[in-house]
């Protein structure tokens, strides 16, 4: 078995029980160790051979089913004839697994061997044949090909099940045959397809608790593709002599069953039984199980035929879940494509949309270090996951007790990891809490076997949801696929969205180059004529003393415009420097930043009768130094031109958190202006009023804030003053 260590069931399960109303030690059941019970069904017998090639052990019964005397201590080709070990040997050696099947004649009759080792033995289980002999593969397949190609038309895992219930019961003749699917690994199952004789009660849409079939039960099904019981009421024939520890008979045909199934199976009615197991990628998905009212007894070419149909099965359902789960892949394309199309700059914003591609009741999402309480609490239990990888929880609070403080509104996450390492999409469910139907009607007389009423499928609706307490609706393969399909999808956005904005970036590079190109050589083309023209109308005035008055106002004029041109040219020379000069960061003490921004503002604020408020000593920001102080000059200029009329008037420089602000008494700015100030030549007096100036001021503080990945806004109250605040990091709000 590999895992021999004692379980001991949650409490989940014992509240399962409280509520079927049976006092029981669950632990008894779920850790008995049935593959080494030291006992075989009767209607065989076994003989395990020592290395040293002599019988060890073998059935109470072995001499009187081979005909022999007691084969314990005999030499194993005394017993099998040497040809006759040889082939045991050969097919052991054989590439088939951990068992394998032959026939084999013993003192002159024939039967069917299953052979395999056990414990650092060979074991030979040997059955009288119950098949036509000599078997004939032609007569035989037929009614299994026939059988199996009706398992290929089914669409759906109910379809296939139905039809290989059918398919089974025809070949083995048992009454019952349901196909019984497991809500995962350890969870309960759901009769979901059965083939039943007239005069029987319906099982289709049963459940049962997932104790009913134990985790060592469910590690031999794993293991076994078949397991037939002939007969509830065999008297088990013992293994001697006793060894230290019983033989372990995984691998058995005839292993004997455990006191707790056989009374299971009588509480129902059933004296024979046949499981075939159904794998999915290596784990058990569900069973084919077999109900005889009557003991019944199957032959090896029987079971074999079974055993190949189950692995078939297996195969199938796997194709027909991959087939579900590439047409939810395909659904959920369309819906993403049109997702994707219609909105590509909010993707992940749309939780409603993203919890419908899943059938999810919610989506929390972590983005950037961003995320909520339940997502940061998650995120210490979740094992590594790669970008576009998918991860399924459907208890929280078995995961962890502490998230179970979410379970009202969260009891099973499906987690995708995205691109960026830490952030995830979480799709959440809610407890689920529908009613299902479980087996026998709890009013109905069950048979008391020597422990009870245990092992007896429970009627009541509270033991469903005493199994299913704080667990949500299992992810599916399907509900990954849509998930890793989204994945892929805001790849593929993230992808186009970068090469666009590379395109992007590279024309706006280019757009800037031949701006910077075209700014520069216009301004310097133009300076050169202005100074021309000034330089023409100062010549004239000079040369011509006897103008009249006119003219010589005009010429004035002309002087003043090309010298306003100039000073214009120059500050948008600067601005578009602005926006490509390095930046030195470094710490600077914002007092002796405003000290020296004063030495060539300070004349400005002395004429207006300012009173300056200095920031105290030490406090420091990162910042280009001869940047910050551009910043200061210009920002305390302004104050000074826009100083109120009458006294006092004061500006304060200082910081709080991570903002500068320069805080003035002056008149202030309408609202309907505070968005324009910091537009480039814009001015809310005329040009020749308040000091005068170009508007270029604010543009260029705007500017240099915004190099240093800062921002920069306005607060002011008109006729109360203005405070302009600016942040130099880009994490500062």
């Amino acid at each position: 078995m590999g895992d021999d260590s004692t379980w001991q069931p949650d409490e989940r399960d014992r509240a399962a029980e409280v509520e079927s109303g049976t006092p029981f030690d669950l632990s008894v059941c779920l850790n008995e160790p049935i593959h080494r019970l030291g006992g075989i069904q009767s209607y065989g017998t076994l003989v395990a051979v020592a290395a040293d090639g002599r019988v060890e052990v073998a059935a109470t019964n072995a001499g009187a089913v081979l005909g022999i005397t007691d084969p314990v201590g005999l030499p194993a080709d005394a017993v099998f004839g040497v040809e006759g070990l040889a082939a045991v040997h050969r097919t052991l050696a054989a590439p088939t697994g951990d068992r394998g099947l032959l026939s084999l004649a013993v003192a002159g009759r024939e039967f069917d061997a299953t052979v395999y080792r056990a414990d650092g033995r060979v074991v030979v289980e040997l059955e009288p044949p119950v098949d036509e002999r000599p078997f004939v593969f032609s007569r035989f397949y037929p009614a299994v090909r026939t059988a199996l190609t009706r398992l290929q038309h089914g669409r759906t895992v109910v379809d296939v099940c139905a039809a290989a219930v059918a398919e089974i019961r025809a070949l083995t003749g048992y009454d019952r045959v349901v196909a019984y699917r497991f809500e995962g690994p350890a969870g309960p199952g759901e009769v979901v397809a059965e083939s039943v004789a007239d005069g029987l009660e319906p099982w289709l849409g049963l459940w049962f608790p997932a104790t009913d079939i134990p985790p060592q039960a469910r590690r031999l099904y794993e293991r076994n593709w078949i397991r037939v019981i002939h007969d509830v009421d065999d008297d088990t024939a013992s293994l001697v002599p006793a060894v230290a520890e019983p033989l372990d008979l995984s691998d058995s045909t005839l292993r004997t069953v455990s006191g707790f199934h056989l009374e299971y199976l009588r509480n129902i009615g059933v004296r024979s039984s046949m499981s075939v197991s159904l794998l999915d990628r290596g784990r058990l998905w569900g069973l084919i199980a077999c109900h005889g009212l009557a003991p019944r007894r199957l032959g090896a070419e029987v079971r074999a035929a079974c055993e190949f149909f189950g692995v078939t099965l297996s195969l199938q359902l796997a194709a027909v879940q991959d087939a579900e789960a590439e047409r939810a892949r395909q659904r959920a394309r369309s819906a993403l494509l049109a997702l994707v199309t219609e909105l590509p700059d909010a993707l992940l914003d749309h939780g409603a949309e993203l919890a419908d591609l899943v059938r999810a009741d919610a989506v929390a999402l972590r983005l950037d270090g961003r995320s909520s309480p339940l997502v940061d609490a998650l995120v210490e239990h979740l094992p590594p996951l790669a970008a576009g990888e998918v991860w399924g929880c459907e208890s929280l609070a078995e995961l962890d007790p502490a998230l179970g403080r979410y379970a009202d509104e969260v009891s099973g996450v499906l987690v995708l990891a995205l691109d960026r390492p830490g952030d995830l999409v979480v799709w959440t469910r809610r407890e689920r809490r529908a009613a299902r139907t479980w087996a026998t009607d709890p009013e109905r007389p069950v048979r008391v076997g020597p422990r009870g009423q245990r092992l007896t499928p429970r009627g009541s609706s509270a033991v469903y949801r005493a199994v299913v307490r704080g667990r949500c609706l299992p992810w599916t393969t399907a509900d990954e696929a849509v998930a890793v399909e989204f994945g892929n999808a805001v790849r593929a956005a993230a992808v186009r969205r970068a090469a666009h904005l590379s395109a992007l970036n590279d024309e706006l590079r280019r757009a800037n180059e031949d701006l910077d190109t075209f700014t520069h050589v216009a301004a310097h083309e133009m300076k050169e004529p202005l100074r021309g023209i000034a330089t023409t109308a100062a010549f004239i005035t000079e040369d011509a003393p006897t103008l009249d008055p006119t003219t010589t106002r005009r010429l004035g004029t002309i002087q003043n415009l090309a010298q306003r041109m100039d000073e214009l040219i120059n500050s948008l020379l600067h601005f578009a420097q602005l926006g490509q000069a390095d930046l030195r960061r470094e710490p600077v003490d914002l007092r002796e930043a405003t000290e020296r921004a004063l030495e060539i503002a300070g004349g400005r604020l002395a004429e207006q009768d300012v009173t300056v408020t200095l920031p105290p000593p030490g406090t420091t920001l990162p910042a280009d130094p001869e940047r910050l102080q551009e910043i200061l000059v210009n920002l305390l200029v302004n104050a000074a031109k826009y100083a109120r009329t009458e006294p006092p008037r004061t500006v304060e420089v200082g910081m709080a958190e991570d903002a500068v602000y320069i805080r003035d008494n002056g008149i202030g700015i309408p609202d309907a202006y505070r968005e324009d100030v910091l537009r480039l030549f814009r001015r809310l007096h005329p040009r020749n009023a308040r000091g005068g100036g170009h508007g270029a001021g604010l543009a260029i503080v705007d500017r240099i804030v915004a190099r240093h990945g800062g921002r920069l806004w306005v607060e002011s109250e008109l006729g109360q003053g203005t405070a302009v605040w600016f942040t130099l990091t880009p994490s500062s709000t």
